[in-house]
């Protein structure tokens, strides 16, 4: 009897992330949440079990390094494989000043980009162990290439800058991921799921909503079900359709840089810990990198 498929969505208790859980949910298939706030996801997960499905709750601030961690710690803990991964949390800190993380980091670079790219790397050891999985970041359309000698734009901010650039570092991960992993085994593609969907979040930027929820999670759906994308990876995808990202995506120099600046700030920010993270950050190169 085939065991049940578990499938891990973070930012799930709200917008894009929510309709993704409530749309996977199904006989067979449970769905791990993640949000800052328990009650709210506690809230979600009841809702999915009223529905039919099955969900449980993972808490996680993703501006602490430190949280991620324990989160991927939890998850391990709680399972033993993973059939996908939706890299799906994140903000767009457009207005205001300059932000931190309470690592150091520049807020969003820290929260769309540090924290997925160590939650995957942490939870590669249980993904493709049943079955084949796919790994999905949530990515968008807007891209700016990265700056390596201001990464943290301390000079010259601009908050829409550092949400683009932290976005195409996401898709940059998934074509690392992709050269990495064993396609047959694990996938990892990138996408834009749809353009200033009706979410709280692109309210609060003071976009306009152009589409809706579930155009986005259509997109992502797809890239999670469609059966002839088993074994493609390190794709980018505009909605359902395949596309072209910023050209600094296809650039392996520059995926180079910025992996292995990855790992030295998660290894300044997680010091007190390194101790015992040091094999799996260690671990980092891929198969093909040279």
């Amino acid at each position: 009897m085939a065991h049940e498929q578990i499938i891990f969505i973070t930012g799930s208790t709200d917008g894009l992330g929510r309709r993704i859980a409530e749309r996977l949910s199904q006989p067979g298939t449970h769905i791990l949440l993640h949000g800052r706030d328990r009650n709210r996801g506690q809230e979600v997960a009841a809702s999915i079990l009223e529905a039919g499905g099955t969900a449980s709750f993972f808490q996680a601030d993703f501006s602490s390094l430190a949280e991620v961690h324990r989160l991927a710690t939890a998850v391990i803990a709680a399972h033993l494989h993973l059939d996908a991964l939706v890299n799906n949390a994140g903000i767009a800190d457009f207005h205001g000043p300059r932000r931190e993380s309470g690592d150091g980091f520049e807020l969003n670079f820290a929260v769309n980009y540090l924290a997925p790219f160590l939650l995957t790397h942490l939870l590669k050891p249980i993904l493709g162990i049943e079955r084949p999985s796919r790994i999905v970041n949530v990515a968008a359309a807007g891209q700016v290439p990265i700056d390596f000698d201001n990464v943290m734009l301390t000079r010259d901010y601009d908050g829409r800058r550092a949400c683009a650039q932290s976005k195409l570092a996401n898709i940059m991960h998934a074509f690392d991921l992709a050269q990495e992993l064993d396609p047959s085994r694990v996938t990892a593609n990138a996408l834009h799921p749809a353009t200033f969907m009706d979410t709280a979040m692109v309210r609060a930027t003071g976009f306009t909503p152009v589409n809706s929820i579930n155009t986005g999670a259509d997109a992502v759906l797809a890239l999670l079900t469609r059966p002839d994308l088993g074994g493609k990876s390190g794709l980018y995808f505009d909605g359902q359709r395949e596309a072209k990202a910023n050209e600094q995506a296809y650039d392996a120099h520059a995926r180079r840089q910025l992996q292995d600046l990855s790992f030295n700030l998660l290894r300044k920010a997680l010091a007190p810990s390194f101790s015992g993270m040091a094999p799996s950050l260690n671990n980092g190169r891929s198969r093909n990198a040279g």
